[in-house]
């Protein structure tokens, strides 16, 4: 499921919603490049990041802006990567428009969760939260829903899952609120999307509630 062989074109054509979303990325991170640095605070507020002062409430498009932006190259790259291997495949199973919503759902989730639980002054971004939504997709799917995802699969997410949280608890600057917020947003989501995915029953997809004998 996650090896992607697809060239450019056809990839772009299977997956338009995960296109669009890197196309964003990379333009977000060229023009943050071009006025300062991704990495300087007032380019990043500038452009739409997420930030928690005392006293000081971010606005409500900050929540959705800030999924898009990335904190230096190599934040970008390895969100970017994530998205183009692990996002695909659910973009094709929820279909486009499900998938978007539920992409940018999780992503507004998990920056809740960081404004929330942070006491600490902080600067925000990144599509980590909208990313750990959909790993929770294929966690909650290999579990309620194993006629979608092969063993293998299963195998693969429970992985990246365990080492991504172990990951964002052992190295600095990394929002584990965040990743925790869009990873519990995307279980929830998953769970209504999926009551409108077709089950496969013996290499045929049946409605939810019927099977053939």
């Amino acid at each position: 499921m996650f090896i992607r062989r697809e060239s450019l074109k056809q990839y772009i054509r299977l997956y338009p919603v995960t296109s669009l979303i890197i196309v964003i990325h990379l333009a977000a991170m060229a023009a943050m490049t071009w006025y300062g640095s991704s990495k300087d605070t007032e380019t990043l507020l500038r452009f739409g990041a997420m930030f928690g002062v005392p006293g000081v409430q971010p606005e409500l498009w900050r929540y959705v802006t800030s999924i898009f932006l990335h904190i230096g190259f190599e934040h970008l790259l390895f969100n970017s990567f994530a998205l183009y291997v692990f996002a695909a495949p659910l973009e094709r199973m929820l279909g486009s428009l499900k998938y978007a919503l539920f992409y940018v759902a999780c992503g507004i989730v998990g920056n809740i969760a960081g404004a929330w639980f942070h006491t600490d002054p902080y600067v925000g971004a990144g599509a980590s939260g909208a990313i750990y939504g959909v790993y929770a997709a294929y966690l909650y799917l290999s579990v309620f829903r194993k006629d979608l995802i092969d063993f293998q699969t299963k195998q693969t997410v429970r992985t990246i899952v365990i080492i991504g949280f172990v990951y964002s608890i052992l190295i600095p600057n990394v929002d584990l609120y965040a990743h925790a917020g869009g990873f519990v947003g995307g279980l929830l989501l998953t769970g209504l999307f999926t009551l409108f995915v077709k089950r496969r029953n013996g290499g045929r997809a049946v409605p939810n509630g019927e099977g053939e004998n």
